[in-house]
């Protein structure tokens, strides 16, 4: 699936390390997510929505 993850992530000046941390996951599932590896759980769609503070359809991308 599509996001705009990065690029929320780069716009707020957060590592990955950074929103790993406020997400409570690993780096490497924000890379992963990222570079569309892997699709998040829906209860980690909300939180990463929450986080940026916009709507989950507002990031990810059918």
């Amino acid at each position: 699936m599509k996001n705009r993850m990065r690029e929320l992530r780069l716009s707020q000046g957060l590592s990955q390390n950074a929103l790993a941390e406020i997400l409570g996951v690993s780096r490497q599932t924000i890379n992963a997510i990222e570079n569309e590896r892997y699709d998040p759980s829906l209860p980690l769609a909300f939180a990463i929505a929450k986080a940026f503070n916009l709507s989950i359809e507002a990031i990810f991308i059918p």
